[in-house]
């Protein structure tokens, strides 16, 4: 078989790690000797294994001359577990094919040093777009301290993500809703603001996702934008399972944090801009606290802020084949754009379909601040 074939084997693996591994990365790996793979793994929840120890350790004596395949190149250095280079050399592997290098300060080439100074041989690009993809969201939070921002909604024919009266249960049909459940299972906060909670009153829990080889997935963290406090304290949001955290704009009145407190959220006052919480502070603060995916789903006012300032990484629109009307509709806010040249535009867009209900996704090209 051919390298590619055997690093898409390892990326495969690597994808059955996503949602568990956070703050780190999620990475396969695979050894092969003789044409037959012989260990494989993936990564395990932080503070526990990564994914060259697993296959290593099912490979046991046959790891010796043979040849390993892993998605991200191993870690060199004393983290919560030894490094992966030693547990390789150990081993006795004779050469390693790497499809991505690890921007971790800690890790950035040291790893393949470490393993050419022992005489292993290393190749390093294979399949290395889609170990990116992989890891989108860790390199982006392990090289800029911030979270990847995922903006997810479902809208109109016509543009719309809800009615005039704020309804939007449900634009799209099961088969979509089942898919976003698989997103949220992903991700380490779902974030939304506070006409979402009122209007819809969500649960934004991750359902029908269950946990692998008895490790029960932890719920994401529940994320309300709520800058004066106005969600109402019998919400789904604070019921369990899972953590919610309350963004407020400080000052905040302190009986008011008090009963949010009591209902069971965290309260996290943050500087305000134009009176609103500072959405960049916000972002800052939860990578400072290891929050390394956070997938926004509403409501259009938050969703154009986050845009307005250029904090999107990734869209995810869903779009179903109904026309919602009116002029008082709720669409994406925010300030927008004076003119088409100034839109958003997203790049390495892919469209998938969901019955009737279409997804495109893409990334966010950044572009140059405007000329003033």
């Amino acid at each position: 078989m051919p390298p590619r074939h055997y690093m898409e084997y390892a990326l495969s693996l690597a994808r059955l790690a996503l949602g568990y591994t956070s703050p780190n990365p999620a990475v396969g790996a695979v050894i092969v000797k003789d044409g037959c793979a012989v260990g494989m793994g993936y990564t395990q929840p932080a503070g526990s294994e990564h994914a060259e120890v697993i296959a290593l350790r099912q490979a046991g004596d046959k790891a010796q001359g043979a040849t390993m395949y892993v998605t991200l190149e191993p870690c060199c250095h004393f983290g919560r577990t030894p490094p992966c280079t030693q547990a390789i050399i150990d081993a006795g592997i004779s050469e390693v094919h790497i499809a991505l290098l690890d921007p971790n300060p800690l890790v950035s080439g040291r790893g393949v040093s470490r393993l050419n100074e022992r005489g292993i041989k290393t190749h390093i690009g294979i399949c290395q777009q889609e170990a990116y993809e992989v890891n989108e969201a860790y390199i982006k939070y392990i090289t800029t301290g911030l979270p990847f921002v995922v903006a997810k909604f479902a809208m109109s024919l016509d543009g719309k993500i809800a009615t005039k009266t704020g309804d939007s249960k449900w634009i799209t049909k099961e088969e979509a809703r089942r898919y976003v459940h698989v997103l949220r299972h992903t991700v380490d906060a779902i974030m939304v603001g506070a006409n979402t909670v009122i209007f819809d009153n969500p649960h934004l829990t991750a359902r029908g996702c269950g946990g692998k080889g008895g490790v029960k997935k932890a719920q994401p963290v529940r994320l309300v934008v709520d800058s004066k406090g106005r969600v109402p304290l019998n919400a789904h949001i604070f019921e369990p399972p899972g953590e919610v955290l309350l963004a407020v704009a400080a000052p905040f009145d302190s009986a008011k944090k008090e009963k949010f407190v009591e209902a069971g959220a965290e309260v996290l006052e943050l500087p305000a801009r134009e009176g609103l919480v500072d959405i960049l502070e916000l972002l800052k603060l939860l990578g400072k606290r290891g929050f390394v995916t956070i997938l926004v789903e509403g409501g259009g006012k938050l969703l154009g802020s986050l845009f307005d300032y250029q904090l999107v990484d990734k869209v995810l629109a869903f779009i179903s084949p109904i026309i919602i009307g009116g002029c008082e509709a709720v669409s994406v806010g925010g300030n927008g754009v004076d003119n088409i040249a100034r839109a958003l535009r997203l790049r390495r867009v892919d469209i998938k379909s969901f019955g009737d209900d279409i997804l495109v996704s893409g990334y966010v090209e950044r572009r140059l601040p405007q000329k003033t």
